[in-house]
Order: structure tokens, then C-alpha cells, then sequence
């Protein structure tokens, strides 16, 4: 993060508790607004054979919401969607675009709202799953699934409402689990007192429906019947192990994980052994 930008945090952050102190429910709006805004956006453009791909876009919750979509030079035998985590873009996986198109499946990838090429200032997870859905309905159906970190949240909280079975492939990488962990960091950082992470718990539920815990990939994975691979480094700091092990605890017989070390959370999926063992299983 830039100096301006921490400044502005600051800023932001004293500005939220003192708002707290007169009108709590104004002060959550705000820190929850600022919870899903991402502080950096992924512009530069995707390598040659990414820009390649036939450009995609349609409108959601008033803003556009740009992809692409890559085909073999064959007849494709699966189609795969690809979805990216926070603060990253679908460029970032143009190694596996390419991989999979070789391999002779059709390819999918969005940029999330507020992200890369799309429209937006921020991004809810309700969002995203609509996005999802609205690429399924669109482009689909897909017979294979990619999604890295918040990617990979909103994949399952997507697919436990889509018809599908243990024949659809599911690649989590080092997914979001846990969305009350990520609040509970963000409080951190901002030095929020409980009481107003309750008033933002309570105007999420107000809106969306559902409390911050609902928004668990542990729980959607309970209504997911796909052949899923999950891969996870030991020195994520972003979405961490302990996470990824109530998951293994769960005992799903569809799930298969993988732990790497000394990765984190982003040179995981841009790791060459990682990248062969996904395809493969893809």
C-alpha cells in the first residue's frame, strides 16, 4: 500500500471511530463499505494470448462487468470458469488460460466488480455470487471450476445453489473460509470496538439476509458435490492454515488437499508444480 494511501486510511479510520461515538449505524455502514473497497486495482494488461481472447461483458447492479473467453482450435471437450481473488484480476491466470485452451478446453474469466476491467468501487459477495451465476447463465455450463481466495469463496457459496454433481471439478486455491476472520482482521486494523462490528454484522443482515458468518465456505461445502482439489500453503497470511484444517476436519469424501510450503498466498497458483498438478486435474 502506497503512503497516500495509509495516510487515507488513517484518516478514514479516525474519522469512522469518532462518527461511531454519535451515530453507530452510520459509522458501520461506512466501515463496511470500506471493508469491501479494494485498495488497489490489477490495470496492466494480460499477456499476448490473453488479450487474444473474444472480449465479453454484460451489465450487473449498474455497472459492467468485462471477461473474455478463449477456445481451442478443436472442437472443446470441457469449459472451465476461472475466478480471481481480492485485489487481482483474471489476467493474473493467463498461464492456466493458455494451459487449459492447449489442453483443449474453452476458458472463461471475469474481472469481479471494482476489479481489473470492470466497473465498480467495491465488491460484495452477493455480488460476486450474482456475477457467477449471470456467467453461468450466460456462457455456460461449465463443467470445471477455478477460484483463488475470495474466488474461491464465492465459487462455493455459488455452487451450493447450482445443479451439479461429483462429475463437475472444483480448484480451490488457498480459498477465503472464514468471511467473520476477514472482518475480525479488518476490525483489527481499524481499531473498530465490538459493538460497532455488531452494527456492521447487523446491517449486513438487514441486507443481504444473512449474518457474517453465513458467508462460510465451510458451510456452503456441506451442499458442494464436486470433485474438488483444495490447495493450501502453511505460510499464508492471508487465508491461513488453521482455516484450511477445519475444512480437512470435515472429512468430505470429494475433497482432496494439498499443503505447500513457504508459497503464501499468492505464489501458490503462480507456482509451475502447482499449475501442472491443477491442469492435470482439471
Amino acid at each position: 500500500m502506497k503512503i497516500s494511501q495509509k495516510l487515507a486510511l488513517r484518516y478514514t479510520r479516525a474519522r469512522i471511530n469518532i462518527l461511531s461515538l454519535a451515530a453507530p449505524r452510520k459509522a458501520a455502514i461506512k466501515a463496511f463499505r470500506l471493508f469491501c473497497t479494494p485498495q488497489q486495482r490489477v490495470t496492466k494488461k494480460g499477456s499476448a494470448f490473453f488479450e487474444k481472447g473474444e472480449p465479453l461483458s454484460f451489465r450487473y447492479a449498474g455497472h459492467s462487468v468485462r471477461g473474455r473467453r478463449w477456445l481451442p482450435a478443436e472442437l472443446p471437450r470441457k469449459r472451465v470458469l476461472i475466478a480471481h481473488g481480492f485485489e487481482s484480476a483474471s489476467r493474473n491466470f493467463d498461464a492456466y488460460i493458455a494451459a487449459l485452451v492447449e489442453k483443449g478446453y474453452e476458458v472463461v474469466a471475469f474481472d469481479a466488480p471494482a476489479h481489473g476491467r470492470s466497473g465498480g468501487r467495491r465488491i460484495l459477495l452477493t455480488d460476486y455470487v450474482g456475477v457467477l451465476r449471470k456467467i453461468e447463465q450466460s456462457y455456460g455450463p461449465f463443467h470445471s471450476y477455478l477460484g483463488h481466495s475470495l474466488g474461491g469463496l464465492a465459487l462455493g457459496l455459488f455452487l451450493e445453489n447450482t445443479p451439479h454433481n461429483r462429475v463437475t471439478r472444483l480448484v480451490l486455491i488457498a480459498p477465503a473460509v472464514e468471511t467473520i476472520i476477514a472482518v475480525d482482521t479488518f476490525a483489527r486494523r481499524m481499531q473498530l470496538s465490538p459493538q460497532l462490528v455488531r452494527e456492521m454484522d447487523d446491517y449486513v443482515q438487514e441486507t443481504s439476509g444473512h449474518h457474517f458468518d453465513w458467508f462460510s465456505l465451510r458451510r456452503a461445502l456441506h451442499q458442494v458435490h464436486a470433485t474438488t482439489l483444495y490447495l493450501q500453503d502453511d505460510e499464508d497470511r492471508i487465508t491461513p492454515v488453521k482455516d484450511a484444517m477445519l475444512v480437512r476436519d470435515d472429512a468430505h469424501s470429494n475433497v482432496k488437499f494439498i499443503f505447500t510450503n513457504g508459497l503464501g498466498h499468492r505464489k501458490i497458483y503462480k507456482d509451475a508444480e502447482v499449475m501442472g498438478r491443477i491442469v492435470a486435474f482439471l
